[in-house]
């Protein structure tokens, strides 16, 4: 008998209200539909389990087919069925009762709005009228004794229902959705287009999914396992699998299995970080039952291990009706916390363990260590035992090991611990040389992070301050007791630092003469340490260092009193000589360029003739 019917609704027509509110992207109806047909295999399978369905379970699949010429899409499953009630309860009364409860949920984005709300009000499956401009169910129940139950629904109101027998009559268990494809989503009829949604949402089902003869999923992903089932190629081959034009191995990784106070497993990847900000953040793939969810994770794992790749899979993120977007809520708080604690944990291991195999891969991971000891206090804690620092020897350090290592030598005449170091060491040769001459030991902080790292690291070490070796003169990078006396008079002092300050000619450079060894350089040009960092940090993003990028350069100029060079220039009143002692200075710090350069060695040429 044929039953023809009007959905109850208090709107007009639900599917308007579903193309422009639920679903962003109309491809997502295909992942609704096969999701739909998995959860009814499983059910099966479930009851198969506990006794109640006793009949053969057979081959259990999910078929997708395309006709092309027929303009039509078949989704179908042999899983549960379901009788023309079911129909009735299921899909008509629950989807249309709840709609308008739905609509102003959705409009409003209310943060207690579930996933199960699909499930709830038969939504996933009217994601079909995003494409179809007619939907057909047919379905028979694994129940005894019941007949086929086939229904049509044209994206209005109206839909019929009937149970046909004879030749019409399903013979097996399960359900058949037919889309009749709309006339402005031809699209969905090419095979290849298919092909890439079901790959990209679908690949790890967990029952077999067959798209035109072909299998398109794995059933058993790698982290669905214990890790005590794997091995390291197990781990590198499933890499590959999730990134096939990644050209490197991954460093090492982590196996997320937790089944209290949440549901979470995964997978995370750590890759070789270049030391540059452009973080990947599209290469953590978040799964819900093994259906793909989103790459857009920002909620569920923490900024700085946005660097990290692989597959997090968890029933218990919750998201928006139309399973796009994540909603933070306590759940989410609790797996963000749980992620970054098996991250550190997992690096504090490898360092404890394996210390040689750790340092070989620091290069490629401390980026992403100071990141995460920059973003978040509860892994600085953690990490601070086993980020490392290294010296312009190449030699690494933990905080603490380097802290006593230059204790006895480093410590200034208030008894603080002075941490010299460099941004590059080649072009700030002739300062690491000087410092290195003091018996002073020098780290290499040459990343992009670095500026706010030595800030961080200041703040945390108690009487530790940190000094790149160009600051200052090395006699002021670290002052100690007792004083260098100057070989000339005040007046003396006052005329040679006239005669460079003429010879200079330049607002941007301070002139001081000071009393250093006669082993120093005849003249030091050194910037600011404050200044200078400042302006490191706000070319790295440090938020709201913006206002020292547009101060004008300022350097420090330091003549030599005791040098035999600048003595010579005041006894020969020369600012040629001062000139180019200067440009010597400038040419240390790869300043001296263009015609400025030209001169210098023109200079050169005449004095050394």
């Amino acid at each position: 008998m044929q039953e023809t019917g009007s959905i109850s609704i208090h709107t007009e027509n639900i599917f308007p209200i579903i193309k422009k509110f639920l679903y962003s992207d109309h491809e997502i109806f295909l992942r609704e539909l096969v999701s739909n047909a998995v959860d009814a295999t499983q059910k099966l399978k479930s009851l198969a389990q506990l006794g109640e369905f006793k009949g053969e379970l057979g081959e259990l699949k999910v078929r997708v087919t395309v006709d092309k010429e027929a303009r039509k899409i078949t989704i179908s499953d042999h899983g549960l069925g379901m009788t023309a009630e079911e129909i009735k309860k299921y899909i008509n009364q629950i989807a249309f009762s709840g709609a308008t409860e739905f609509v102003e949920q959705y409009k409003e984005k209310d943060a207690a709005t579930k996933d199960q709300i699909i499930g709830q009000f038969g939504l996933g499956f009217y994601s079909a009228f995003m494409v179809a401009s007619e939907v057909e169910i047919w379905s028979k129940s694994y129940k005894d004794d019941t007949l086929t139950a086939h229904w049509v629904c044209d994206g209005s109101t109206q839909f019929t229902l009937d149970e046909p027998t004879g030749e019409h009559a399903k013979t097996e268990r399960g359900t058949d959705i037919v889309l009749h494809v709309a006339e402005d989503s031809d699209e969905f009829l090419e095979e290849a287009r298919l092909r890439t949604i079901l790959t990209k949402y679908c690949k790890f089902l967990p029952i077999p999914i067959e798209f035109e003869g072909q299998l398109i999923n794995d059933t058993s992903p790698i982290w669905t396992k214990q890790p005590a089932e794997l091995t390291d190629e197990d781990y590198k081959k499933f890499y590959q699998e999730l990134y096939p034009m990644s050209m490197d191995e991954p460093l090492f990784w982590i196996h997320l299995n937790v089944d209290y106070p949440f549901n979470l497993t995964g997978i995370l990847y750590f890759p070789k970080v270049k030391d540059e900000l452009q973080f990947s953040r599209n290469k953590i793939q978040l799964y819900s039952r093994q259906v793909f969810i989103t790459d857009e994770v920002k909620d569920v794992v923490p900024e700085f291990l946005m660097l990290l790749h692989g597959v997090i899979d968890s029933p218990d993120i919750p998201l928006n009706v139309s399973r796009s977007f994540l909603q933070a809520d306590a759940a989410v708080r609790k797996i963000n916390t749980y992620i970054t604690k098996k991250v550190a944990d997992k690096l504090s291991s490898l360092f404890k363990q394996d210390r040689p195999g750790y340092e070989e891969k620091w290069s490629d991971i401390g980026m992403f260590v100071k990141y995460g000891m920059l973003s978040d206090e509860k892994f600085y804690d953690k990490g601070k035992d086993f980020v490392l620092l290294k010296s312009v020897n190449d030699k690494l350090f933990t905080i603490t090991e380097y802290t006593e290592h230059i204790q006895a030598n480093q410590q200034d005449k208030d008894g603080s611990t002075v941490v010299l170091y460099t941004n590059d060491a080649e072009h700030q040769h002739g300062f690491v040389a000087a410092a290195q001459e003091r018996g002073y030991d020098v780290l290499n902080f040459d990343q992009v992070l670095d500026p706010h790292f030595v800030g961080q690291l200041e703040q945390k070490l108690e009487k530790t301050s940190f000094k790149r070796v160009d600051a200052d003169t090395v006699s002021k990078l670290i002052e100690k007791d007792g004083t260098t006396e100057s070989v000339l008079s005040e007046d003396e002092q006052t005329k040679l630092s006239d005669l460079f300050k003429s010879a200079i000619a330049n607002e941007a450079m301070h002139v001081k003469v000071a009393a250093l060894s006669p082993q120093d350089a005849p003249v030091v040009i050194t910037q600011n340490e404050f200044m200078r960092r400042m302006k490191d940090m706000q070319r790295t993003g440090g938020g709201g260092m913006q206002m020292f990028g547009a101060f004008p350069e300022s350097y420090d100029v330091t003549v030599n009193a005791n040098h035999p060079l600048t003595q010579k220039v005041l006894a020969d009143g020369g600012e040629k000589i001062a000139r180019q002692a200067f440009d010597l200075a400038l040419l240390a710090q790869g300043m001296l360029k263009g015609e400025a350069l030209t001169q210098f060695v023109k200079r050169s040429t005449e004095l050394l003739g």
